[in-house]
């Protein structure tokens, strides 16, 4: 069975399908009726084109920022560098229709900030960009959230959803860089290298004023519902659909509960927290019940925003680097990241990434299997 929102979001999909076309020609009248299928408040959808993408892609100069490695001569993927973990927005929109492209959406928010990414994504997203859902491409077997799932499971999601080890993978999400940081990082500990995060996410896409499109004419959710299903499949011990996507897994890139508990006494790893300075003290609450207030002992704190600039693309390298050396990090010796559920610690191994450090491991349990498990330590500014 699919997950609820996207059993939810198919209904709409065929609902959609089923009326005239004078009454499903506004797409006012489609989020309406996304509103009512979700029962979320009223959402209030960005001016969208009313065709598919790009006028002219061919007549768009790629304006080069630092966040960009492309040569002038080539827009292929090929030209790109696993070392650069970001593409520039006009990257994107003048190689948009490269058949060895292809775009993901993986917009995902914090419970308390009560928006829905696939309704968000219904609504409005890159043209061709298909929904990766954070939450339902996860672990099964824990009660923990969106884990990394199994080998087998993420190779039966991702060939749900059409993707191949030849594809070159340009991920965003709809804050700017968040959530896309960490299915950057799930793709590469199954590894895939050709992959990046599209600087600045859909906002800067919009700010360029590069069109966006809706979904109620494709088949992306329906490709979104087969992932989540391939997986529930897996854990169930079911056979799945072709696999068109092999994985490789690099196990240095994902770190356990019991490796960071053996880091504070070993300390072969300098251990940063993406969360708050207040959370990381111990004086704000967690935001998940029963989760205990601290650190672990020996970590440091480098809030994840402190990452990117006020437009929510990342920093340079020369003022990442400044970061990190203010809160003591040596960038030559070896790091581990961490926050609340294993999203905002990806911000941070992006941000390093650009840096060379392009090996660094993720505790993906993060706060919310640290904290709730009374036997492990705890630091917190009250100590």
């Amino acid at each position: 069975m699919a997950s609820g929102v996207l059993s939810r979001a198919l209904f709409a999909r065929r609902g959609i399908q089923s009326l005239s076309p004078s009454s499903s020609s506004s797409l006012f009248q489609q989020s309406r009726f996304y509103t009512s299928i979700f029962g979320k408040a009223p959402f209030r959808p960005w001016p969208v084109s009313s065709h598919l993408v790009n006028k002219n892609p061919g007549s768009v100069s790629c304006n080069m920022s630092s966040s960009a490695v492309a040569s002038q001569d080539s827009f292929s993927v090929q030209s790109l560098s696993a070392n650069e973990p970001v593409v520039s927005v006009d990257w994107l929109h003048a190689n948009l229709r490269e058949p060895d492209v292809k775009v993901l959406d993986a917009s995902w928010y914090m419970p308390d900030e009560k928006r829905n990414p696939l309704q968000e994504y219904q609504v409005a997203h890159i043209p061709g960009a298909l929904f990766f859902d954070v939450d339902g491409v996860s672990d099964r077997t824990t009660n923990l959230p969106h884990m990394l799932p199994s080998e087998e499971a993420f190779a039966a999601a991702v060939s749900a959803l059409g993707i191949e080890n030849k594809d070159g993978l340009v991920v965003y999400d709809g804050k700017g860089i968040f959530s896309a940081a960490r299915v950057w990082w799930m793709f590469r500990v199954f590894g895939h290298q050709r992959i990046w995060v599209l600087d600045g996410g859909l906002p800067r896409w919009r700010a360029s004023g590069f069109d966006v499109e809706s979904s109620a004419s494709s088949d992306a959710i329906l490709k979104a519902s087969a992932a989540s299903e391939a997986i529930e499949k897996v854990y169930k011990g079911q056979r799945v659909g072709p696999i068109t996507f092999e994985t490789f897994f690099q196990p240095h890139l994902v770190w356990s509960l019991e490796q960071v508990r053996k880091n504070i006494d070993e300390q072969t790893h300098q251990h940063v927290d993406a969360r708050s300075k207040a959370r990381f003290d111990g004086v704000a609450p967690e935001p998940r019940k029963g989760i205990r207030s601290g650190s672990v002992p020996g970590s440091k704190c480098i809030p994840f925003p402190q990452m990117l600039d006020g437009s929510q693309t990342l920093l340079p390298a020369d003022e990442l680097k400044k970061k990190f050396e203010q809160e003591g990090i040596s960038l030559d010796t070896p790091v581990v990241t961490s926050c609340g559920t294993g999203v905002t610690a990806c911000i941070l191994a992006l941000g390093l990434h650009r840096l060379g450090k392009t090996n660094v491991p993720v505790y993906d349990g993060s706060w919310t299997e640290w904290g709730a498990n009374p036997d492990t330590p705890v630091a917190s500014s009250k100590d």
